[in-house]
């Protein structure tokens, strides 16, 4: 299985830290986000990953090679703005050319301890185009899912807005983890240029009859680093050795 690292973005709720880095050089434990994540993928036997940057994109190169790609093959994709999740993984097709096999799609600022290959299973099992690990965590921002848990839609707790794009009996509110497994099928179904949200892809996707399921990952460990007071708590967990081994 083939992978990709989102890692373009600004970083720009972890300032002063990614004044003078990229967020994927943002240490815990003494680790990079980037070296972290990378690990993770290799203890799962994903050899071929591509990673998108554009914030200090020399710096993530240059540490890459200081550390031999981290026993990976890798490739860069530059974005000259950054793409959003959509059109960055659009950018990165070609990554992905001539393989019929699922890829993983990892945001550079989560760690986790998921089954990716327990994932896999199960975005396979259910023919799924796209399969999306999910908690029963709060957030500002769910996915919404049917009984079947496939996604219908998604919710905004700031201004009390349902977008539903599929109508179900029932609907379940998650959080997104961001992570997803895809089949490749997807990018000849991607009609958004540009800059965009994959979810807004998604949601285009599933009212069209697309199988996008959400996996329950409620029992793994899973942190974000999309503000420094969750740095702080990541510390705090490395400290007590609740991180995922690497």
């Amino acid at each position: 299985m083939k992978a990709m690292i989102l890692a373009a973005g600004l970083g720009t709720r972890l300032r002063p830290l990614t004044n003078d880095r990229p967020k994927a050089l943002v240490e815990v434990g003494g680790r990079t986000l980037l070296e972290i994540v990378l690990t993770r993928l290799r203890k799962f036997e994903i050899q071929e990953v591509i990673i998108n940057v554009h914030h200090f994109p020399d710096m993530i190169v240059e540490f890459l090679k200081a550390h031999d790609n981290f026993g990976v093959r890798i490739e860069i994709s530059r974005e000259e703005i950054v793409l959003d999740t959509g059109g960055g993984l659009k950018k990165a097709a070609y990554f992905f050319a001539n393989d019929d096999q699922p890829f993983l799609l990892h945001n550079v600022d989560v760690i986790s301890a998921i089954d990716f290959q327990r994932m896999l299973d199960y975005h396979l099992e259910r023919r799924a185009l796209t399969t999306l690990a999910v908690h029963d965590r709060p957030t500002s921002r769910y996915l919404l899912f049917d009984e079947n848990l496939q996604f219908c839609g998604r919710r905004s707790t700031k201004d009390a807005n349902d977008q539903i794009v599929r109508e179900t009996r029932e609907k379940k509110a998650f959080a997104f983890s961001g992570i997803h497994i895809i089949s490749p099928a997807i990018f000849a179904k991607i009609s958004e240029d540009g800059v965009f949200s994959i979810i807004d892809a998604y949601l285009r996707l599933a009212a069209e009859g697309e199988k996008i399921h959400a996996f329950r990952a409620d029992e793994y460990y899973w942190r974000d680093l999309g503000r420094i007071e969750h740095l702080l708590q990541i510390e705090d967990d490395a400290k007590r050795r609740l991180l995922p081994e690497v």
